[in-house]
């Protein structure tokens, strides 16, 4: 048995005023969770909008707590990134 573990953060960048400017910050945040955590990393809504992204989470593991881990590990380190980005919201759900 086997479960999926997704993570959905919703950040807001106050001070970004461009989709440029947007990708500047959202591109090493995922970088970064992609090489520290080995996870797989997408923005998934909000792809129009200059101060508000969704990034999705997601990894496979045949142990639910090790994945609950690494999710929750991965939100923490998202929140303490970048001064530019912050977490308004997160959710985390498991799939067995």
């Amino acid at each position: 048995m086997f479960t999926i573990g997704v993570a959905t953060i919703e950040l807001r960048l106050p001070y970004n005023g461009s989709l440029k400017g947007k990708r500047a910050v959202i591109r090493p945040i995922i970088a970064r969770l992609r090489n520290e955590f080995n996870v797989s990393v997408a923005e998934v809504d909000a792809q129009d909008v200059y101060q508000r992204a969704v990034i999705a989470i997601t990894c496979v593991s045949s142990d639910a707590n090790y994945v609950h881990t690494l999710l929750t590990k991965a939100v923490q380190a998202v929140e303490r990134m970048r001064l530019d980005a912050e977490v308004v919201d997160y959710d985390i759900e498991l799939i067995q």
